[in-house]
């Protein structure tokens, strides 16, 4: 490989190098910290309800202790995003901060990693939107055809979920109205969210046993690391935030305000949860989709709680939905701006002022995905693929602070090298230790297709190549 090749490879953006106005269309700045923060825990709080009960089955009650664990990585992550957010307040996230550090190569490959992230992620929460539906109008005695029910397209009699499909195209039209709307659906649900959560902990602590909590770690220390890995999904939406910092009106200042306080917030949330639901009924006892109706349930049957935890999980749902669309097309909007995508992708509505058309393809696509295809088995894939971004940024700041040391940074991140390396050696230890061969073999592939992706557009037209490399 020529050293040509090599710069070409790992050119890197110029720190800071954001599109002015009178060069392309922009998005509209209208968040503030309280929003951010919002979209933040939107789409945080939404992976409390499938994660409770598969993680206990793989940590038993230490479940509690493995959502520490992974909350104490994210920690990490989350001070190396809020530096790097105040040094490049735009959009593009995790992929943004690599191309300026580590070169266009490693920047494209976490771009497709968030594309895998962001867009996995809302398929499996359309098809537990469904659920959770069809559980509360059951009640009533009412029931979908059976052939629209799930989604089960390869049997003897074939079944597509209508409901996660629906609401999937529901939520790709509020998206595509704007930002400020969006923004607005989002902040709401999210009060409704933790308000349930509230009702949920104070009408169920009373029935704790503290008999339910031995042994604590009945798989041991292998166990837990197991459940962290896979809990860790709760924790995929922090980075939500940075995604829209060009739509922040201050987002040196916003930006890192809204990262660590949704994170902080969703990780004390996750652990009372967590040590309610594991309190009041053994782990064994739990189902994988709705421990928190099952620990309602065993603790006094309220029929009112269990709406309102039901209803909860409704709103939890939808809220990762409308964030994590809302984090995919505008990644999409940030790689076709650098010219890594068709520029196609990065055109913006005239009278909405938000990329509608990536997004109504985007929803279009995953509305099918969530119609025909149980997802559950992809959850991993969409950990593994947030390892890696996590990973990648934590070693971008440690790298950045050797190679650019004097530039301008809004926020600092305390204890270095510390937290960089708890940061970046914890996602890979997840990664190597936690995720099984069939994630690894999935992962690979999707790699294997981004690479031939760059290769046959983003390397010849990237933005990079109109200035010295």
């Amino acid at each position: 490989m020529s050293q040509s090749l090599i710069r070409r490879l790992f050119a890197r953006q110029p720190l800071g190098w954001t599109l002015p106005e009178a060069e392309g269309p922009v998005l509209r700045r209208a968040l503030g910290w309280p929003a951010l923060t919002a979209i933040g825990l939107g789409t945080m709080l939404g992976g409390i309800f499938p994660t409770i009960g598969a993680g206990a089955h793989v940590a038993g009650p230490g479940v509690v202790l493995a959502y520490a664990l992974s909350g104490l990585i994210c920690l990490c992550a989350a001070l190396c995003y809020a530096e790097f957010a105040s040094m490049v307040p735009v959009a593009g996230s995790a992929y943004t901060y690599a191309y300026a550090t580590l070169g266009e190569l490693v920047a494209w490959v976490i771009g497709w990693d968030l594309i895998l992230e962001y867009g996995l992620s809302l398929a499996p929460t359309a098809s537990s939107w469904s659920d959770f539906a069809q559980h509360l109008i059951g009640d009533f005695g009412l029931r979908l055809p059976q052939a629209l029910q799930t989604a089960a397209p390869f049997g003897a009699h074939p079944q597509y979920d209508a409901i996660a499909a629906l609401v999937t195209i529901a939520v790709t039209v509020l998206v595509a109205i704007g930002i400020r709307e969006s923004a607005g659906v989002n902040a709401a649900l999210v009060v409704l969210q933790i308000a349930t959560m509230v009702v949920f902990v104070s009408a169920v602590a009373g029935s704790v046993h503290m008999a339910n909590f031995h042994p604590f770690a009945p798989m041991g220390w292998h166990g837990i690391v197991s459940g962290a890995a896979l809990v860790f999904y709760a924790y995929i939406g922090f980075d939500t935030v940075t995604v829209a910092s060009e739509e922040a009106r201050n987002p040196t200042r916003d930006v890192p305000i809204g990262i660590m306080l949704s994170l902080v917030l969703g990780a004390l949330l996750y652990m009372a949860l967590s040590f309610v639901t594991v309190g009041a009924l053994q782990y064994v006892k739990l189902s994988d989709g709705a421990a928190m109706l099952d620990a309602v349930s065993a603790a006094h049957g309220s029929r009112v709680v269990y709406w309102i935890v039901a209803v909860g999980g409704l709103a939890g749902n939808t809220t990762v939905m409308l964030t994590s669309l809302l984090g995919q097309i505008r990644i999409f909007y940030v790689m076709a701006r650098d010219r890594m995508l068709p520029p196609g992708v990065a055109r913006v509505h005239p009278r909405f002022r938000t990329p509608a058309r990536m997004t109504a393809i985007t929803g279009l696509i995953v509305a099918v995905l969530a119609a025909t295809f149980p997802l559950a088995d992809l959850l991993n894939l969409v950990n593994i693929g947030t390892f890696s971004a996590f990973g990648i940024v934590c070693v971008g700041v440690f790298v950045l602070r050797i190679v650019n040391p004097h530039a301008r940074r809004g926020f600092h991140v305390p204890l270095m090298p510390l937290i960089t390396t708890l940061g970046a050696g914890g996602c890979f230890y997840f990664m190597a230790y936690g995720l099984g061969l069939a994630t690894w073999i999935r992962f690979i592939v999707w790699f294997v297709v981004g690479v031939v992706v760059y290769a046959l557009y983003g390397f010849h037209r990237s933005r990079l190549r109109a200035v010295p490399t």
